[in-house]
């Protein structure tokens, strides 16, 4: 089998027979005979990495009907308003929609059987294996860096859970949460040891798996992370002993984030990672320097449904979904082609907002215009199978805003109905290490440095020297950089979040779309607001609660103050 995907399923059942024949079972797998084989082993593996399909495509797979976060902040809105396609809207407008009864985002008993599975791995492992030493580390590497991605998003989303990193723990229903620090110092364990023990690269035949780099890199986002809620938190939003971390680790947290971060660009200089001078590539080629992890797929078997989620409706009329689109407040980030910031009352930007743009615009928006799979779009309110409809007032699934999102969608797909989608989902990117590192080092007060690193990122984006000195307005300027760069690849809700800014950014605000009309002497762009209802965020969802479920379960378990 190939073992360059690294989504293959693998179910495996475990029989330990009381019986005190030794035969080896012909219809099942024993222990012995998974341990025994390499092939086994490598199966079970690959199992695990199906992990990272529940967050594909900046989505959570648990939450609605592939309902991507950055509907949950400003630079998405979803179409429809209902359960399921419009579940982030609920979510988003809606505070009370999150209680531990219901917590809106729950992922708690998902990862727990998922870590579950990693720890037994872990066991079987170390108990049962015949593997060399060097072999044992690997395989161990690859297992610690899946449940440091699975515990990752319980830190983000809980900020203090339950660490159990053995198959004894499972049993207990006495454990109880640990505190933030701890929790995420737990994760940078398991990043730095898969770090430690993974190779640099893996021959062709094992492409796809866990790398060095792969580590180093969640280990920088787990390092920012932690560093943002030492820096941010200040215990100004949640009583909870457990959770925040105590501002002096800042500045450690930071040096941990670049130290990790400085690793990966080591990696770089070696020619295992690079920037790609053409933005587009790095989603339109899955093999390229820019893709540090990712998920690669192949039709028939193993395939997703990004394209039909999101293409403009014109693709396939009465088919296409179209689950979310870009917002106004997103197309106007992106700056013109100079550096300058694009401007709605400088004349030359209102008479003409799509020309002389910067790259990354071209590459992430599809504006009215346009050309896509060899067509003009009309995104007009006249525009027909792919014209403006004004939020709530059809059921029709076409744009909301003026807009729609490009940058992950496959142009040359035009049977996605039949055969659905198979480009490349890239879960970390060189590009993202570089933020981080650049934010570690403005945040602790190495300006120049952190300077430097994000005029990196924006020359080879095409765009000159950011033009910021002080402090203040180097991370505005970082800010700025993460929403164009990243957009629609999962991150702005969660950055929201760490930094401590949701609740003024997403809280009694409502975003925005262009309505865009030809009468005839030239367009007309009108700002329109396409939320229904005010965004809520309240300081306690911070932290978001734990299923009352699982505090019944377990007795051990204390709910998160709050909640």
């Amino acid at each position: 089998m190939k073992k360059k995907i690294i989504i293959y399923l693998l179910s495996l059942s475990f029989f330990v027979g009381s019986c005190s024949i030794d035969l080896v079972p012909t219809d099942r797998y024993t222990e012995e005979v998974v341990w025994d084989s390499e092939n086994s082993i490598e199966l079970y593996l690959n199992g695990l990495y199906e992990e990272f399909r529940k967050f594909e495509f900046g989505s959570l797979s648990f939450v609605g009907t592939d309902n991507a976060t950055d509907a949950l902040a400003d630079l998405m809105k979803y179409t429809s308003e209902s359960a399921g396609r419009g579940t982030v809207n609920i979510l988003a407008s809606d505070a009370s929609r999150y209680s531990a009864a219901s917590p809106g985002i729950s992922y708690w008993a998902s990862a727990y059987t998922r870590i579950r599975r990693i720890n037994e791995f872990l066991y079987g492992l170390k108990n049962y294996s015949k593997v060399e030493e060097t072999q044992q580390a690997a395989y161990e590497a690859e297992a610690r860096f899946i449940r440091g991605y699975v515990y990752f998003w319980l830190a983000r989303i809980h900020g203090s859970f339950v660490i159990i990193d053995n198959i004894e723990g499972h049993t207990s229903l006495t454990n109880d949460r640990s505190s933030e620090d701890d929790c995420l110092n737990f994760i940078a364990q398991d990043f730095a040891f898969a770090a430690e023990h993974l190779p640099k690269n893996w021959v062709t035949a094992f492409q796809g798996k866990a790398t060095k780099g792969a580590a180093l890199a969640m280990l920088a986002r787990t390092w920012i992370q932690a560093a943002s809620v030492a820096e941010f938190d200040k215990k100004l939003y949640n009583d909870d002993p457990k959770t925040g971390i105590d501002h002096s680790k800042a500045k450690q947290y930071y040096e941990n984030a670049i130290a990790a971060a400085q690793d990966v660009v080591a990696l770089a200089d070696e020619g295992y990672y690079d920037l790609e001078s053409n933005f587009t590539t790095i989603f339109n080629t899955s093999d390229n320097k820019e893709s540090i992890f990712r998920i690669d797929y192949v039709a028939p078997s193993i395939t997703h449904l990004y394209d039909l989620g999101f293409v403009p409706p014109g693709d396939a009329p009465g088919q296409a979904l179209v689950y979310g689109v870009p917002t106004a407040e997103l197309v106007d980030a992106f700056e013109m082609a100079d550096g300058s910031k694009f401007n709605w009352a400088n004349p030359a930007h209102a008479t003409d907002p799509y020309a002389n743009r910067e790259a990354r615009f071209y590459a992430t928006i599809l504006y009215n215009g346009a050309t896509w799979k060899g067509r003009t779009l009309n995104t007009t309110v006249d525009g027909g199978a792919d014209g403006f409809v004004q939020m709530g007032t059809s059921s029709d699934p076409r744009t909301v805003t003026g807009y729609y999102a490009k940058k992950l969608l496959d142009e040359s797909n035009v049977d996605f109905i039949q055969n659905r989608s198979t480009k490349s989902w890239h879960e970390i990117r060189y590009a993202e290490v570089l933020l981080i590192l650049s934010e570690a080092q403005i945040l602790s007060d190495r300006l120049t440095e952190g300077k430097n690193t994000l005029n990196i990122l924006r020359n080879k984006r095409g765009l000159p020297n950011v033009v910021a000195n002080t402090k203040e307005q180097l991370f505005e300027a970082l800010q700025h950089e993460r929403i164009v760069e990243l957009a629609f690849e999962g991150h702005r809700y969660w950055d929201l979040r760490r930094w401590r800014q949701a609740h003024i950014k997403l809280n009694n605000v409502r975003f925005t779309g262009h309505r865009i009309s030809n009468p005839g002497s030239g367009y007309i762009y009108e700002t329109v607001v396409c939320d229904t209802k005010d965004r809520e965020f309240v300081g306690r969802m911070y932290y978001l609660p734990i299923p009352i479920a699982e505090t019944q379960r377990n007795s051990g378990i204390t709910p998160i103050q709050g909640w």
